[in-house]
């Protein structure tokens, strides 16, 4: 399962925004620094349209959508590279993600306080990603150490690693992120080995109130944010998530109507859960019959054998071929008898690319 962690510093809106993407309030949203210490974690189903049309179709009352598991970490100040604050353990629970959602405040309130004093997006950022790179930057001189010790004994891989590093030291020691760094596709198998943190998918999440969400293109704020993630080839969500954190006790009509009602035509939180589901190259399949209709993750590119075994390994072991079709060919022919009838229905072979939106039945025998 894809784990998503959320961080930012010290009262920015992380466990408002957890609480509002796992439609619970069971992490602490408070007014002081350090509210959240162990990470709050929570599995959030992924949006998607097509399921419950295609569960009508097939007559079943069972889905089961996608997931992602967002991890809630606690706010990071100067110095955690350093142990600062909860530095040691902030560092050791964004390690253990897939990808990272940045919270970014975006919004003046004289009620809320801010752990520099003053709201600035551009400085918060740069401070989380200065503690990320330092904390890169000895990760990578502990690498560049051992590396240079193989290579005297002509290990081929340590001269490899050692002309990636090379690369990445200097944006570590600018205090930049390593995925900003041009690598090969070749480099960046090697970068991977490092478990960088700058490496990690970067989402911003930036943070504004109710009043200014409708206008967000306007606030200054959320420009310099969008800049940024312009810069880094990162992705930008804008989100109110203290609304956000209220509407989960209204039913999910009720919400886009509010929503609506305020100029916004999609929610920010399942923007930000699709955006975090995509950004490492994810899409989703599915099978649909009487017992139920779900959606399994895969890599973009995975072949149908491989895709199998998400579901099962046995399915993957003895796979004989894959019967299928488009999630929008099946919906317009009714059924799948009218879709064999059109001939809509495909048999594929274990080579086959799955593509976005395949439904698919597996045949195999073990």
């Amino acid at each position: 399962m894809l784990r998503a962690g959320i961080v930012g510093l010290p009262n920015v809106g992380k466990s408002t925004l957890f609480n509002a993407l796992t439609a619970q309030q069971s992490a602490l949203a408070a007014n002081y620094p350090f509210a959240t210490i162990e990470p709050n974690v929570g599995v959030v189903s992924v949006p998607d349209e097509r399921l419950e049309p295609l569960a009508r179709l097939v007559k079943t009352q069972v889905i089961v959508p996608a997931t992602v598991e967002f991890l809630d970490i606690a706010g990071l100040v100067r110095g955690a590279s350093k142990g600062e604050g909860l530095g040691n353990q902030f560092l050791a629970n964004i390690r253990e993600t897939d990808t990272v959602v940045q919270v970014v405040r975006s919004f003046e309130d004289e009620g809320v306080i801010h752990v520099e004093g003053k709201v600035d997006p551009v400085r918060d950022i740069e401070t989380i990603q200065i503690e990320l790179a330092l904390a890169d930057l000895a990760t990578v001189e502990r690498r560049r150490e051992k590396a240079q010790k193989s290579l005297k004994s002509g290990d081929k891989i340590a001269r490899a690693e050692l002309d990636v590093l090379d690369k990445i030291q200097p944006a570590l020691e600018g205090g930049r992120s390593a995925r900003t760094v041009a690598l090969t596709a070749d480099e960046r198998a090697v970068a991977r080995n490092f478990f960088l943190l700058t490496t990690k998918p970067t989402i911003y999440a930036a943070n504004v109130d109710e009043n200014t969400l409708a206008a967000a293109d306007e606030n200054k704020m959320v420009q310099a944010v969008r800049e940024i993630a312009a810069q880094e080839a990162a992705e930008c969500v804008v989100i109110c998530a203290q609304l956000e954190s209220e509407l989960v006790a209204l039913p999910a009509a009720e919400r886009i109507d509010y929503l609506n009602s305020l100029g916004v035509t999609t929610s920010g939180v399942d923007q930000l859960i699709t955006s975090a589901y995509h950004l490492l190259g994810l899409m989703s399949f599915l099978t649909a019959g009487e017992k139920e209709v779900r959606a399994w993750t895969i890599p973009q590119g995975t072949r149908a054998q491989t895709a199998a075994g998400t579901i099962h390994s046995d399915i993957e072991r003895g796979f004989i071929r894959a019967e299928v079709i488009s999630y929008h060919d099946l919906m317009a022919a009714g059924s799948y008898a009218v879709a064999r009838e059109k001939g809509l229905l495909r048999l594929e072979g274990k080579d086959y690319i799955m593509q976005e939106g395949d439904v698919v039945l597996f045949r195999f025998n073990v």
